[in-house]
C-alpha cells in the first residue's frame, strides 16, 4: 500500500528519497524490520493473553527427554507470525502482483485452517482438533487454486533463453534484453511455459509437458494435469511437514527462517534477468516481488524465535 502512496507523493510533490521505494532490496529491508518489530513487541502481549486464557499446548509424546514438561506451554502463537507476515507485505509489496496475491491468499487460507484446528483443541477441549481429512481437503483446495492460477493466469510467464550471435538480423537482436552495453540471453517476449528450474544441475530445466510426450504430441497440451497435482503435493507436504516439527523449542521457526532466506534469494535472482542469466537459472518476471513477502516471513520467524527458543514461552500451534 505504501508503494502507491509514495508514488502519488513523488508525482505531485517531488519528495526527495521516495525513489528508494522502487528498489526491492530497500522494501525488503523495511519488511524485515517491520515484521521483526511486530513479532517482538506484540508477541509478549499475546503470550500473556494466552496464559490468562489458559491456552496451552497438548504435546505429542515422542519419548524425548523433558518433552512432557512442555505440556501447557501457550500455543496459537502462529497468530504472531501471521500478523508479522501479512502486515509488512500489505505495506511494502505491490499488491497488483499475481505472485503476491497468491502467496497472501495461501498464507491466510492455511492460517485460518490452523486457527480452527487450534481453537477446537484448546477451547472445545477436543484433542483431535479439526478432522484430518478436513485439513487435507482444505490444503488440496488451496493447492488446486494456486496450481490452476500459476498455469492459466496470463501474468505468470517466463522469458526463454536464446542463443545470442552477432550474425542475427537487427529484428532478431531487438528481441534480446539489454543491460547497458551488454546483451543478455533472455528474450524480451514473455511466454507461457510448463518448465521449471532444478537448481545446481547443468541443463537444469524440467518441462512437465515432456512427461506426457510418450502419449503423443496432442497429450502435451494437457500438461496442467501433471503440473497442478505437483503443486498440490508440494503445498500439502510442506504445510504438514512444518506442523510436525512444531512442539520442540525453536525447531520449526529456526528451520523455517533458514529455508526462507534461501527461497528469498532464489525469488530475487530469478526475478532479475542479470543474475538469472549469470547463474543460469530461469528468468521469471515479477517474481522478485516475492522477496518482500519472504523478508517479512524471515523477520517474523526470527522475532517469534525470541519467545520460542529454549525454554519456549510459546508454540506456534497449527495456526503457524
Amino acid at each position: 500500500m505504501l508503494t502507491y502512496l509514495i508514488d502519488y507523493l513523488d508525482n505531485y510533490f517531488d519528495i526527495p528519497g521516495t525513489g528508494m521505494f522502487q528498489f526491492i532490496s530497500f522494501r525488503a529491508a523495511l519488511a524485515v524490520i517491520t515484521s521483526l518489530t511486530i513479532s517482538l513487541i506484540f508477541g509478549h502481549r499475546l503470550i500473556n493473553y494466552l496464559k490468562r486464557r489458559l491456552v496451552g499446548e497438548v504435546v505429542r509424546d515422542l519419548g524425548l527427554e523433558g518433552q512432557m514438561e512442555k505440556q501447557g506451554t501457550p500455543t496459537m502463537g502462529g497468530l504472531i507470525i501471521l500478523a508479522a507476515i501479512v502486515i509488512p507485505t500489505l505495506l511494502f509489496a505491490k499488491l497488483n502482483n499475481i505472485y503476491i496475491i497468491l502467496i497472501l491468499i495461501t498464507t491466510i487460507w492455511l492460517g485460518f485452517i490452523g486457527f480452527v484446528d487450534d481453537y477446537i483443541k484448546v477451547f472445545r477441549k477436543n484433542k483431535k482438533g479439526l478432522a484430518g481429512h478436513t485439513k487435507i481437503l482444505g490444503q488440496i483446495i488451496i493447492g488446486l487454486i494456486i496450481g490452476l492460477s500459476l498455469y492459466f493466469h496470463p501474468d505468470v510467464v517466463i522469458r526463454e533463453k536464446m542463443r545470442y550471435t552477432s550474425s542475427r538480423s537487427t529484428t532478431e537482436l531487438s528481441e534480446f534484453e539489454k543491460v547497458g552495453s551488454h546483451t543478455r540471453s533472455f528474450s524480451r517476449q514473455s511466454s507461457k511455459s510448463t518448465k521449471t528450474t532444478i537448481p545446481f544441475f547443468k541443463n537444469n530445466e524440467l518441462d512437465y509437458a515432456l512427461i506426457l510426450k510418450p502419449f503423443g504430441e496432442r497429450a502435451m497440451q494437457y500438461a496442467w494435469l501433471v503440473f497442478v497435482p505437483i503443486v498440490i503435493l508440494i503445498i500439502v507436504a510442506v504445510s504438514n511437514g512444518v506442523n510436525l516439527t512444531d512442539g520442540i523449542d525453536g525447531l520449526a521457526t529456526g528451520t523455517s527462517a533458514i529455508a526462507g532466506v534461501t527461497l528469498g534469494l532464489l525469488a530475487w535472482v530469478s526475478g532479475n534477468y542479470v543474475f538469472a542469466d549469470y547463474l543460469n537459472i530461469m528468468y521469471l518476471p515479477d517474481t522478485g516481488e516475492l522477496t518482500i513477502f519472504v523478508s517479512a516471513f524471515v523477520g517474523a520467524c526470527t522475532g517469534f524465535l525470541w519467545y520460542n527458543t529454549y525454554p519456549a514461552q510459546v508454540f506456534m500451534g497449527d495456526t503457524g
